[in-house]
């Protein structure tokens, strides 16, 4: 996640560029959480990296622990047409790794070297991708869980005869696994009416239809709720082993009387239950608008006579459900707001909403959650309720990441 705030240590950076040679990049990583923090993930931009490792290519690498244990990377390329003729990594954007904190440790150490032998590619926790056999489905997943929403072709009128599925909405589904390894492709692969039913690797439960969805979002003029239509663009950044980062590009749409169009970045990251969005709507005329994030009122499967229990965390800014089901296990859904108002809570038919003020171009950071009974690491609604609040503690206290250069 973006859940970090990057400290640099001028001196010994500056003394690597002014003859030092250094053999390794040093990284600390810091917080003031007494909580385990599982699958933290730290970003470094590639310009320190090279800066103390000049001609560093991300084949040529390795980062270990302070153990001696080499960790398992990601360099994003952010640029991929870009000329690099210095072979400084022009292309390139962050060196991305993982660690789990334990309760009450707030420090650790890490080393980045380069390396004559080839490094071997790690096997990847997450995925996003555009689903051309599906009617433009894009989805994407991590260990714990998967999502996937809706493109143009599925919004289409279906032609006469064709039997064509046609549904117009912005919402987001979910996809409830038992599994750490990917599913998207295999589920797709043995069709709708199985995946579907659970048959060992978890199912497609959740109901979207035209509501919200998990952390859709929309303009909300006091009363009602003005919404996109499906997805029009998408674009792949990163996609793995360690983080997905990809875009979806909304067509503009009438909020009461103003044309907005948005553009939604995701961030997946391994080990979490929760992804990062951040949504920035373009707009002309109103300094501000309020964007609502929704949570559908009925996320259970017809014939479930599931009982759902919403609840909010202001403290959190967060707003929750529990959904318990006849035959389907249980499930919890979240949204975490971090700039919605203490009372920014509304909601309209479909929807449960947090409401947040945004500006035009400027973008609304949240995080949309799930986790399933079946899945392993949730029993109860309170495990649920326990996860939502200590994702919301790190969302809060960012680590700290502070670079240096040794021998």
């Amino acid at each position: 996640m973006n859940l970090r705030h990057i400290l640099f240590v001028p001196a010994a950076l500056a003394a690597a560029g002014a003859g030092f040679a250094a053999d390794r990049l040093t990284v600390t990583v810091t917080h003031n959480l007494d909580a385990a923090r599982p699958s933290e993930t730290i970003a470094i931009p590639w310009t320190e990296v090279n800066r103390v490792l000049p001609g560093a290519l991300l084949q040529h690498i390795e980062v270990k622990d302070a153990a001696g244990r080499v960790l398992p990377y990601q360099v994003t390329n952010v640029a991929p047409q870009a000329k690099d003729p210095k072979n400084v990594g022009i292309a390139y954007g962050d060196l991305i790794f993982q660690h789990n904190f334990a309760a009450g440790e707030k420090k650790a150490t890490f080393t980045v070297e380069k390396i004559e032998a080839m490094a071997p590619p790690f096997p990847s926790k997450v995925s996003a991708r555009y689903i051309q056999e599906r009617l433009d489905d894009f989805a994407w997943e991590n260990d714990k869980v998967a999502h996937r929403t809706y493109g143009p072709a599925l919004a289409a009128p279906a032609p006469e005869g064709s039997g064509k599925e046609v549904l117009v909405t912005s919402g987001m589904d979910i996809w409830h696994k038992r599994v750490a390894y990917p599913i998207v492709d295999r589920w797709y692969n043995k069709g709708h009416d199985h995946y579907h039913h659970d048959e060992g690797e978890g199912m497609d439960m959740y109901n979207v239809g035209k509501s919200r969805g998990a952390g859709g979002t929309g303009i909300w003029d006091g009363g009602t709720l003005f919404t996109s239509l499906n997805y029009a663009k998408w674009k792949v950044i990163a996609n793995g082993p360690v983080r997905a980062i990809f875009e979806l590009n909304y067509d503009a749409w009438d909020a009461a009387g103003t044309k907005v169009s948005e553009v939604k970045r995701f961030t997946v990251d391994a080990g979490h239950y929760f992804d990062q969005i951040e949504s920035t709507f373009t707009f002309t005329g109103p300094q501000q608008l309020t964007a609502a994030v929704g949570l559908n009122k009925t996320p259970a499967d017809k014939g479930q006579e599931a009982v759902i229990t919403p609840s909010t965390v202001p403290a959190d800014r967060a707003m929750l459900q529990w959904v318990e089901q006849k035959s389907n296990g249980a499930f919890g859904t979240a949204i975490i707001v971090p700039t919605a108002e203490e009372k920014g809570y509304a909601e309209d038919k479909l929807n449960q909403l947090m409401l947040a003020k945004v500006v035009s171009g400027q973008p609304l950071r949240y995080y949309v959650g799930s986790g399933w009974t079946r899945g392993g690491d949730f029993a109860t609604s309170e495990d649920w309720k326990k996860y939502v609040s200590a994702h919301a503690a790190r969302v809060r206290a960012p680590v700290s990441v502070t670079l240096g250069a040794s021998k």
